[in-house]
């Protein structure tokens, strides 16, 4: 079987950047909707851990990450078209439905514990995907990798908020 590209056409290779890109930030407009409300209310109320980062902080780093893994999955696009690619964008599209259902979880229901398995089965996707980017375009892997840490950074939070708000 013949590996083929999906970016033979210049028009597509855009359009695929700004459908990923778009789905990317539509993920991020539901996990902000979820935020809104409770980041002025109920997380102040929460007891946090001495090294949990300031609320200006949180902005700024995930719209820089969903850039990268937008640019990240793109590269994938760009790859030759073969089943991991096929499957590694798949898994992408996953990730952005458990990136949004944990903000959901967390802030929109108020449940630290159900976000946190949810943050679990978003960091084993993450960790499969940055293995099979990085396989596949090293670029790719490279720029997954910071989603990859933060989200390993948000795992631990995560559980230490659980466990200091039992």
């Amino acid at each position: 079987m013949t590996k083929t590209t999906r970016s033979q056409n210049p028009m597509n290779r855009w359009l695929a950047l700004a459908l990923i890109l778009l789905a990317s930030f539509a993920a991020s407009a539901i996990g902000g909707l979820a935020t809104f409300e409770s980041v002025r209310t109920w997380y102040p109320t929460l007891i946090k851990p001495s090294w949990n980062p300031p609320s200006a902080v949180f902005g700024p780093v995930w719209t820089l990450l969903y850039l990268l893994m937008s640019i990240a999955a793109w590269r994938v696009w760009l790859s030759p078209n073969t089943h991991e690619s096929r499957l590694a964008l798949r898994l992408f599209f996953v990730s952005l439905a458990l990136n949004a259902f944990w903000s959901v979880l967390f802030f929109g229901l108020h449940r630290p514990g159900w976000a946190l398995v949810d943050n679990g089965v978003l960091w084993a996707t993450l960790a499969f995907l940055l293995l099979r980017f990085a396989r596949i375009d090293r670029l790719a892997g490279w720029l997954w990798a910071p989603y990859f840490a933060w989200v390993t950074f948000a795992v631990v939070l995560n559980a230490a908020i659980w466990r200091l708000n039992p």
